[in-house]
């Protein structure tokens, strides 16, 4: 059957809104960018650049510690996350000792400006192993983060739930969710198989982090800087890396990836179209053998080809050559990756502080 004319008015509509949000999209991200370096290269260099009030809290530091031995404040990382007074007004940092601590953790809505750290050369293991068959993809995170500030430095986050069939419905299993806005992790592992790390809704900044799994290992709607991080696929056929949930033109959600790495087995793509306008984008990153040559996945829904963003710019290795790619994605020029490449992605200077820089004893 001929398409009508009023169906050809109809696609050229929808291509026309698609190619200009994307375009007004990526105008809007470079004016931020060089909004924010303009005020970066005119302001008082002597002056910290956080705001005032996260500033003020960073400033006061309580520890806690928490050793299995007993030799600390707590045995438990739930019985220290419990003991910090909810609106804390301070940085509380956990400093939780070499082991395996086998809990459920969660930190709640009400605690702001947690910090768990520990050892970056016996780093504490943190393993459960609850799956979405029992409780919910959702709810099924080892350690599950809900509010803003938080902070891990050499921590390894494990669900431990035995490995499903890849794509086993009900097998999947989260090591962490990140549901707080302003959340910082340096030198972690996020070990699992199905739905591994779930980043979830708001800012985070992930730096020298591992993230392991085999289908849609790092999932969810936030809107998140991964900086020198390695992924490794553990799959044994077709998967996804990621599977980023941004739904509508005016949600400001994407991943974006610099200088990481992606290595490990399956027939893997950059990400898959997990809903309407999913924004992911790969940059100076080294991508193994393991990525199939059409790059991305749309989920066999072809309408979502005109609204999701996938973009890559200038990246490495076997599984980067675009000959192949599919025409949705995009190779972003210089001036369109910048703001991707910069910090400014997640307005970091407004929040992001490094992790506590001594060591266990």
């Amino acid at each position: 059957m001929k398409p009508t004319t009023m169906t050809l008015l109809c696609l050229h509509f929808l291509l026309a809104t698609a190619i200009d949000d994307f375009e007004g999209w990526i105008d809007d991200a470079v004016r931020r960018y060089e909004d924010q370096s303009a005020f970066i290269m005119n302001a008082d260099v002597t002056r910290p650049a956080l705001d005032g009030a996260v500033r003020d809290v960073e400033a006061k530091r309580t520890v806690i510690t928490v050793r299995k031995d007993g030799a600390g404040d707590f045995k438990t990382i739930t019985g220290a996350v419990r003991s910090i007074a909810t609106g804390n007004w301070s940085r509380t940092i956990v400093k939780i000792g070499p082991g395996v601590y086998r809990e459920k953790v969660t930190v709640d809505r009400a605690r702001p400006y947690v910090t768990f750290y520990g050892d970056p050369k016996n780093p504490p293991r943190i393993a459960y192993g609850a799956t979405a068959r029992k409780v919910g993809t959702w709810s099924s995170a080892t350690v599950i983060v809900e509010s803003d500030h938080f902070v891990a430095a050499n921590v390894i986050f494990e669900n431990s739930a035995p490995r499903p069939k890849d794509g086993e419905l009900g097998g999947q299993a989260s090591a962490l969710r990140i549901s707080g806005d302003m959340a910082a992790f340096y030198n972690c592992k996020f070990l699992g198989y199905q739905d591994t790390l779930c980043d979830d809704v708001g800012r985070h900044y992930f730096n020298n982090c591992y993230m392991r799994g085999t289908v849609d290992f790092i999932f969810g709607n936030g809107k998140s800087l991964y900086e020198d991080c390695h992924m490794e696929s553990v799959a044994k056929g077709v998967t996804a890396i990621t599977a980023q949930a941004r739904m509508t033109p005016t949600e400001h959600s994407g991943f974006s990836f610099v200088r990481c790495s992606i290595n490990g087995t399956g027939n893997a793509t950059l990400s898959r179209a997990w809903k309407q306008s999913s924004r992911v984008v790969f940059l100076y990153t080294y991508m193994g053998r393991l990525i199939q040559p059409a790059g991305w996945d749309d989920k066999g829904n072809k309408s979502r080809d005109k609204t999701v963003f996938y973009g890559e710019y200038k990246c490495s290795g076997p599984g980067a050559n675009t000959d192949k790619r599919v025409r949705y994605s995009r190779l972003l020029t210089d001036t369109q990756a910048q703001p991707f490449l910069s910090k400014s992605f997640i307005n970091a200077d407004l929040w992001l502080s490094p992790p506590p820089n001594f060591i266990l004893k």
